[in-house]
């Protein structure tokens, strides 16, 4: 975060820059699973990005107060958001029949 912008910025094992997007929200957790980015930020946001190109994969969940920290189970099929308040919030992953 420099001057009220937050950035991802995505470097390879060996330290290559491979790009950088512009974040909205400021992180407050984050969790890389596969392929995946799990993001939570301060103002409420759950966010998935793709690993490689850094792009959102589905249009960010509003959890309405701040994500404090976040956690994927061994077999990636619920995401756990803890919030300010105590609460767990547990969101399935996968489609409506599946979860």
């Amino acid at each position: 975060s420099i001057q009220d912008k937050n950035a991802l910025h995505l470097y390879s094992i060996n330290g290559k820059y491979l790009g950088s997007e512009t974040l909205k929200e400021e992180v407050s957790d984050l969790c890389v699973t596969g392929e995946y980015i799990v993001m939570g930020s301060l103002q409420g946001f759950l966010s998935i990005r793709d690993l490689y190109s850094l792009s959102l994969s589905i249009s960010p969940l509003a959890m309405r107060l701040p994500i404090h920290c976040i956690s994927v189970t061994k077999e990636y099929s619920h995401i756990l958001v803890g919030l300010e308040d105590g609460k767990l919030i547990i969101v399935g992953v996968g489609k409506p029949a599946e979860v």
